[in-house]
């Protein structure tokens, strides 16, 4: 079997361990995955939970769904989001970097994001309840958006500092 390349192409899946049996993630992304599996998000308050420091952590989230509107496409330069549901659903819209896309926000480096006006082509998934979305750089993506009227989620999104996929890959 091929090594799954994490850094080139976005992936979507179920977080029990007999639906990702058998893929070859990277040990970055094998540890983010554990620790999604193995963790009780509910008792557990809102914030930031370091798994490696800054290369890997997990940010712990509670809010109501919005409408696509009110959501801002975003990107990332620094680290993959494995974006988690953990209770609820949520619709993501996404595609792929393009030079056309308009920034409404430009790239803020402490923050490691930057905005755009809207996404072109859009395509849009659901996460519900144990289901993930791995997100790179080049994966412009609006979370938190309602699938059809607002409802409550507990989301976790863990970080990935890219350079843990090169130190796989060398």
């Amino acid at each position: 079997m091929t090594r799954a390349r994490e850094a080139f192409v976005m992936i979507i899946g179920s977080i029990r361990d007999e639906d990702t049996a058998g893929v070859a993630f990277s040990s970055a992304m094998e540890r983010a995955l554990a620790y999604l599996r193995e963790t009780d998000f509910s008792k557990m308050a809102d914030g930031r939970y370091d798994i490696d420091g800054d290369r890997i952590y997990a940010k712990v989230q509670r809010y109501v769904t919005k409408p696509a509107a009110e959501c801002r496409p975003e990107s990332h330069r620094r680290y993959a989001d494995v974006q988690f549901v953990a209770e609820g659903q949520e619709f993501i819209g996404w595609c792929a970097f393009s030079p056309d896309l308009k920034i409404a926000e430009p790239y803020d480096e402490e923050k490691d994001v930057a905005f755009y006006e809207k996404l072109e082509p859009e395509s849009n998934f659901v996460l519900a309840d144990g289901c993930f979305a791995v997100l790179l750089p080049k994966d412009i993506h609006r979370p938190c958006c309602a699938i059809d009227e607002p409802s409550p989620v507990l989301k976790v999104v863990v970080k990935i500092a890219l350079e843990l996929f090169e130190e796989d890959a060398e």
